[in-house]
């Protein structure tokens, strides 16, 4: 191959981590822990940064002796951002992040759709920024190194062995320094689409496995075109398949095309098979800048899940649980929700808040948040990739069809991954008053965004800040406009939940009539901007769970005082129960 295609490595410095090895006694780790999690990567931080924020010790193993390489998860969205900033780690995402809103599909040489995704005044956050999964990673690592009080990971340790019991796990792990035992209360499996726990659990992913395969090639190269998906349907670098292209940060493109019937996979990643058609491409993109190749890969795609995440004592979350098509991106951010949900859930029982019950919402949920992304990752593979003939012809047509009827290019855009609302989740207030309302996030859905005021005793002013900074690790109780006695009542119901060591607090929200609350944290909706886009009058309440999710919600004036506190009283308890 000529010098022009050598190789260049990737535009990011890994840190390399020395084996850790804890004291031990006669072989085994001394101390049983409370919750270990097998697996870094974005899953596995997350759920140590969010156990983390509750106040729970977390050993996380790691069997690399750094971040991922190579090319993998690169698109995150909104909800994950929302996610991220919670977890103490937003800012790299931010800076280094490329945000985008929309892209652009072709048939042959002509466009037939130009999409956006939902963004307006409202929101705080972009609806996706594409960054690297090592960048990811590192980022999450930071935030995590901040937190070694409560995070330890132990990296080049490899789980051999498991013996999972009703009460724990026994954990068999491996290292350059040597082998040992370990006991855990609870585990979390983080470890990938090749899960070492789900295979020697015996465990199997149910669902459809496409034998359409993908390269996967990423080039560095400088451009000035905007960030945004690109699709090519039948091009002329690469007749009857199909190529996506994403710009990433420092100059990083990522480049996957499907292979087409026939074609040997190994073969087809060999330079000489690749770097023409990475060629041809670029020259159809009109893009003349040199290049050089980084990384290539291939994959399939696959709709695959576990029926439950929860056996025993070991939790399944990310790709150890599911494997998601890429086409709507929600590898990844499927994975960070799975991680969002669970560590709260796994918090509040470790401390002996709740029962073993709400680990198993964390299974209901996540598992029915997976088969709502396996069915639109399924429609976008069988357009994208057609499994057969038909699907083929299908897709044939649509795109010819486009051209001159673009009411018909939406069946071509792959539905963008969106916030999962638990609508069917057993967690969900009963007896609230969500069918009373006309508007906002319903029980179950995660914070609608919106600018609102702050005022924070201690910090002159009112601060500028979105309903979403309201999503912290507690309960949280927003009451809109709320009376004296209504305020008092709610705050019974916090000041009870902190008696028994949950926490909880009551946001009061200031509408057109400004009241006092003397020492409390206050919303300020002056212009009922928030009250109108949730639905509420004046004595509403929000009840949110400490992932951000709606656990119910009361219209005012309905409820006396008491009555009020009980339902959400109610409610809450039943969620730890």
């Amino acid at each position: 191959m000529s010098a022009e295609f050598e190789f260049v490595p990737y535009p990011f410095q890994s840190r390399s981590y020395d084996a850790s090895l804890p004291a031990l006694a006669q072989g085994r780790d001394p101390v049983r822990r409370p919750v270990v999690v097998v697996g870094g990567g974005p899953v596995g931080y997350c759920t140590a940064l969010g156990l983390a924020n509750h106040g729970v010790p977390v050993v996380v193993l790691e069997a690399d002796d750094s971040v991922c390489f190579g090319s993998r998860a690169i698109c995150i969205s909104r909800r994950s951002l929302e996610i991220v900033e919670r977890l103490g780690a937003l800012p790299g995402f931010l800076q280094e992040g490329l945000p985008w809103t929309g892209g652009r599909s072709f048939y042959r040489d002509q466009e037939v759709l130009h999409f956006l995704m939902p963004q307006d005044a409202n929101q705080k956050l972009p609806p996706m920024v594409n960054l690297a999964q090592y960048s990811i990673e590192q980022f999450l690592l930071n935030a995590c190194e901040a937190r070694s009080d409560l995070i330890e990971i132990r990296w080049q340790n490899k789980l051999v062995g498991v013996d999972s019991r009703d009460d724990g796990a026994q954990l068999q792990v491996s290292t350059p320094k040597g082998d040992y035992a370990m006991d855990a209360d609870w585990v979390v499996a983080a470890d990938g689409g090749r899960s070492f726990l789900r295979e020697a659990l015996g465990l199997k992913l149910q669902g459809t496995s496409y034998e359409g395969r993908y390269v996967i090639v990423d080039i560095q190269m400088e451009s000035s075109r905007p960030t945004e998906r690109l699709a090519y349907f039948d091009p002329d670098c690469n007749r009857g398949s199909t190529v996506l292209v994403h710009k990433q940060p420092n100059n990083v493109w990522r480049i996957d095309y499907q292979l087409q019937d026939g074609e040997d996979p190994d073969a087809a990643i060999l330079p000489e098979n690749v770097m023409p058609r990475v060629r041809s491409l670029l020259a159809m993109m009109g893009e003349t800048a040199p290049w050089n190749p980084i990384w290539t890969g291939i994959y399939k795609a696959n709709a695959l899940t576990l029926p439950n995440y929860r056996h025993q004592r070991v939790l399944f979350a990310g790709d150890a649980a599911h494997l998601v098509p890429i086409f709507g991106v929600r590898g990844a951010n499927s994975g960070i929700d799975d991680a969002d949900n669970l560590a709260w859930k796994l918090a509040h029982v470790v401390k002996g808040l709740a029962g073993e019950g709400l680990v198993d919402s964390y299974s209901a949920e996540r598992v029915a948040a997976a088969h709502e992304n396996l069915s639109y990752g399924t429609k976008s593979t069988e357009f994208m990739a057609p499994p057969s003939f038909a699907f083929e012809l299908m897709r044939k047509a649509v795109l010819s069809l486009a051209i001159q009827h673009p009411e018909l290019a939406s069946l071509i855009n792959p539905r963008q991954t969106s916030a999962i609302t638990y609508g069917q989740s057993p967690l969900n207030a009963a007896q609230d008053d969500n069918a009373l309302f006309a508007a906002g996030p319903v029980t179950g859905a995660p914070l609608a965004e919106c600018p609102v005021q702050w005022i924070k005793p201690g910090t002159p002013g009112v601060q500028a800040g979105y309903i979403t900074d309201a999503a912290q690790p507690r309960f949280t109780v927003l009451a809109f406009a709320p009376h004296g006695t209504v305020m008092q009542a709610l705050q019974g119901v916090a000041s009870g939940l902190h008696a028994k060591g949950v926490a909880a607090q009551v946001l009061p929200v200031q509408m057109a009539a400004l009241q006092e609350h003397g020492d409390l944290e206050t919303l300020v909706d002056a212009d009922c901007k928030l009250a109108a886009l949730y639905g509420a009058m004046p004595g509403a309440v929000y009840v949110l769970r400490p992932d951000g999710h709606v656990l119910g919600r009361w219209q005012g004036g309905r409820h006396e005082a008491d009555d009020l506190a009980a339902s959400i009283h109610t409610a809450i308890g039943h969620a730890l129960a």
